[in-house]
Parts: structure tokens; C-alpha cells; sequence
């Protein structure tokens, strides 16, 4: 099962990615990857390189229990060098195992918009997209709005900066986190507080992930000494369609 306090477990078919905006500059999947690969574990011998692992595309189908899944927690499924017929073994899967709920982030909208346009989304599975700044993260926010999706949510982590004025028309739900590690960037209490008081307007569902290694108080320390809570309150709104499974 996953530590990811938004999801219950992770499905890696696929490992291993690239950097493209300021939010994978400390990657913690990158770093993982490495200890992973000096370990020996199975599915990362190229380390952080890309690897297509279909022996795992069945891994779901072996659970009876329903189960939220986060596709790719280590990887961007929407990869330029990931065949859209390797996705289509990715999202076949997701269409038998009905019971399971999938959520599938990517920084890569663009690619993403173009594969589901010839393409239906199941309605187990939640597309999103990562938004960690102005400049490369809200863009990729008309991209996912485009997709006929019956379940659409943001990941804003590591929040950057204040990202003013939203688009949330057509999100269901939004999460927002600081980042973590020894040279994490902080974030800012009213960054936060902007989108979560955005989305009680809207009637979007909030979720508050973590302050990272940057505390409230501006303090830096390990991340579970800072805690979750945002204005005295812990914020863990979720789409009914996960509480009703």
C-alpha cells in the first residue's frame, strides 16, 4: 500500500522519466529510482531511464478488494517515448477491473489531450494534472478541462508560487502540497490559502497534502514535524465517487 496520504496504492507498468518544468527539479521518484536500483529491486535496473514493465500490467486484476490506485507514481505515463499502444494495455486494464479507481497524473497535458481524443476515458479513472507554477503548471489546466472526463483533479505539488486567479471549471478536486527533501523550496501559508479558499467558492474538493520541509512558520525541519494542517484544520476533501466505493 502507498504512503501518498491522497491514494491507497501505486501501479508502476512503466518506471524512470525526464525532467520539464521547475516541479520535477528535486524529484523525489528520481532519487527513489537510484536507491532502488542499488538494491536490486525488479523494474529499476536502468535506474531513473525509461522502462516499460508489462509483466506488471496485470498486477490490479489480482486484487478483489477495490482499491484507489495513482498510475505511475514513479513515471509520467503520458511519456513522448511511451507508444500510445503500450497506453492502451495501460488503460485496458483500467476498463477490466471496473471495482478499482484509477488516478493518472501526468506533466505532459498536451500528450495526454491528444491520446484521449481518439479515445474515451474510463469512467474508473481520474486524469490530472500537475500545476506548480504560473508559467508551466496552469497551462496544462485547459489542456485536461478539453478531455471528456468524468473525473478531472490538479496536483499542486510543490506549490512554487502564488498562482493567482484558477481555471476550475470542469476540476473536481485539488491538492495541494510543499515540497520535501534537504533542498526543498518553501511555500508560502497564503499561496495555500488562495487556492483552497478558490475552491470553496467553486465547490471543489481540497485536499491538503503536507507542508513539506518548510513549516507554517517558516521554519525548516523534517516534514512530519510540520504536520497537514492549514489554518488549524486538516483538509481532506475527496470526490464522492471514492467515498461511495
Amino acid at each position: 500500500m502507498s504512503k501518498i496520504e491522497w491514494t491507497e496504492a501505486t501501479w508502476n507498468p512503466v518506471t524512470g522519466c525526464t525532467k520539464i518544468s521547475p516541479g520535477c527539479k528535486y524529484c523525489y521518484a528520481e532519487s527513489m529510482s537510484r536507491r532502488l536500483q542499488a538494491m536490486g529491486a525488479p523494474g529499476y535496473d536502468n535506474g531513473f531511464a525509461l522502462s516499460l514493465l508489462p509483466e506488471r500490467l496485470d498486477q490490479p486484476k489480482k486484487r478483489c478488494k477495490p482499491t484507489m490506485y495513482f498510475v505511475n507514481s514513479m513515471s509520467d505515463l503520458f511519456l513522448d517515448a511511451v507508444p500510445f499502444a503500450f497506453i492502451d494495455q495501460v488503460i485496458s486494464v483500467i476498463k477490466d477491473t471496473p471495482w478499482h479507481t484509477y488516478q493518472i497524473l501526468t506533466k505532459r497535458s498536451e500528450r495526454m489531450l491528444e491520446y484521449f481524443t481518439t479515445r474515451s476515458v474510463p469512467s474508473n479513472a481520474w486524469l490530472g494534472v500537475s500545476v506548480e507554477d504560473c508559467t508551466y503548471g496552469k497551462p496544462r489546466i485547459k489542456d485536461l478541462q478539453t478531455i471528456n472526463a468524468q473525473t478531472r483533479f490538479l496536483s499542486i505539488e510543490p506549490l512554487l508560487e502564488d498562482l493567482g486567479t484558477l481555471s476550475l471549471q470542469g476540476i473536481h478536486w485539488v491538492i495541494v502540497g510543499g515540497e520535501s527533501g534537504t533542498k526543498a523550496r518553501p511555500m508560502e501559508e497564503s499561496w495555500a490559502i488562495n487556492i483552497k479558499d478558490q475552491c470553496a467558492t467553486a465547490n471543489v474538493n481540497f485536499f491538503f497534502k503536507q507542508w513539506g520541509t518548510w513549516g507554517q512558520d517558516g521554519i525548516k525541519r523534517a516534514k512530519k514535524n510540520n504536520g497537514r494542517l492549514l489554518q488549524g484544520k486538516t483538509w481532506d476533501q475527496i470526490p464522492a465517487i471514492a467515498i461511495a466505493s
